[in-house]
């Protein structure tokens, strides 16, 4: 038993239960790729500066959640807690914008870091999917990024998620809502902390999920009461796209989001099987971003889907997802010679595109089957010295037990006939 143990708040990912979370990565990130978004990666830490900016220095996120350190040359760097910023840092640093086609269609997977209390759904190190269009300011973008997310979980077979949609406006619209909002949110029995956020940014109040916070938002000022005229024909043209397309929302005017960048479209997909934690991923417009860090104004959109909440979303329907077998083909060899032999047709099945394993260790006869079951294989190629001298192995279906000698070198075409 090794004396060291995963951080609290962290897991690992191990057979066989990791590969459902492949599965969903590579389902999200499936009709991203049909859609003309490249595949971007970068660093797992970031200047801290990059968050405090673009996340909001008023955020739970920057304020509270977030792993920092001091390098030994005194830089501040932090782990990335959400993959928007440090995306379209990596677009700016790379000129991305100048090459002629906006928008720069990116997307990403990878673990995100938050210092949290740990729960069911909520860890300190997760997985996401996202995905940025960086540089263009039109609703076809906001519904097409809404459409590819619903897709890929249509896709995995999930069901009973909910898309709650609201415009939080824009520079021109959102200053008199603000100013609205913090007179009605000044005269509220509120904490020190929340009080403090009323004059950062009031927005993120109505985020605050307590109850006895939300008992005191009953009557409110919305947000979508002060909207601009562009900010309105804006918003029901991704509505209109949305509801063309087939693809249900619900239109929820106190969803901001817990970030401070976001303008106009902002979404959430939410799962009720989740309980508490029930958000499995959401996005939005943030136009004023790539000033915010110091790069020239790109209006762009994008979203982050959870990987770990999707599997458990899953898990809650008793969605079953249909993976690929780990192991097809299972070889047991009897004696060296065979041994041999079967490790130059084992590598000629795997170059064939057969998922095959072979009993290593020296193995006996006994133990090498009770491995070829175990392994999920279906079938298993076994060759003994009389076998060899009449150049043919034995193929065994797992399942029935039934047992034939085929031609040594028509291996790979009589498995293809058998697996089908």
């Amino acid at each position: 038993m090794s004396t060291f143990k995963a951080p609290r708040g962290t897991y690992d990912l191990t057979p066989p239960d990791s590969a459902a979370y492949l599965a969903v990565r590579d389902a999200i990130a499936a009709p991203l790729k049909r859609s003309g978004y490249g595949y971007v990666e970068t660093p797992g830490f970031e200047n801290v500066e990059l968050f405090a900016r673009g996340v909001g220095e008023s955020t739970d996120i920057v304020t509270k959640e977030m792993y920092t350190l001091t390098t030994k040359g005194g830089d501040q760097l932090a782990l990335r807690p959400e993959g928007t910023a440090s995306v379209l840092r990596a677009a700016l640093e790379a000129n991305l914008h100048k090459a002629g086609n906006l928008p720069v269609k990116l997307w990403y997977s990878g673990s995100y870091y938050r210092y949290e209390r740990p729960q069911k759904g909520r860890y300190r190190h997760f997985s996401q999917v996202g995905a940025e269009a960086i540089g263009a300011e039109d609703p076809a973008l906001d519904a097409e990024l809404i459409i590819l997310a619903h897709d890929a979980y249509r896709s995995l077979g999930l069901r009973n998620f909910r898309i709650l949609l609201n415009s939080l406006g824009d520079a021109t619209c959102r200053p008199a809502y603000r100013a609205a909002l913090q007179d009605f949110l000044r005269g509220l029995e509120l904490d020190e902390d929340t009080r403090r956020r009323i004059e950062i940014n009031p927005l993120r109040v109505l985020d605050d999920k307590r109850e006895a916070v939300q008992k005191q938002l009953v009557g409110a000022p919305m947000l979508g009461d002060h909207l601009c005229e562009a900010c309105k024909q804006y918003h029901e043209q991704v509505r209109e796209l949305l509801t063309a397309e087939g693809v249900a929302f619900e239109d929820d005017p106190k969803l901001v989001r817990g970030l401070d960048y976001y303008t106009r479209t902002t979404f959430e997909f939410v799962h009720d099987g989740l309980g508490s934690q029930s958000a499995v991923g959401g996005g939005g417009r943030y136009d004023g971003l790539s000033e915010m860090i110091g790069g020239p104004a790109l209006p762009s959109v994008g979203w982050a889907l959870g990987v770990d909440r999707t599997v458990l979303a899953l898990e809650a329907e008793g969605v079953e997802l249909d993976l690929p077998p780990a192991t097809s083909v299972f070889a047991v060899p009897l004696g060296e010679e065979a041994r041999k032999v079967l490790f130059g047709a084992v590598t000629g099945l795997r170059r064939a595109g057969v998922a095959t394993d072979l009993a290593y260790g020296g193995k006996g006869v006994k133990a090498a089957m009770k491995a070829a079951n175990r392994s999920g294989a279906r079938l298993a190629v076994i060759a003994g010295e009389r076998d060899l001298a009449e150049g043919v192995v034995q193929l065994k279906d797992l399942e029935s037990g039934e047992q034939t000698a085929v031609p040594l070198d028509g291996l790979v075409e009589s498995v293809r006939a058998r697996l089908g």
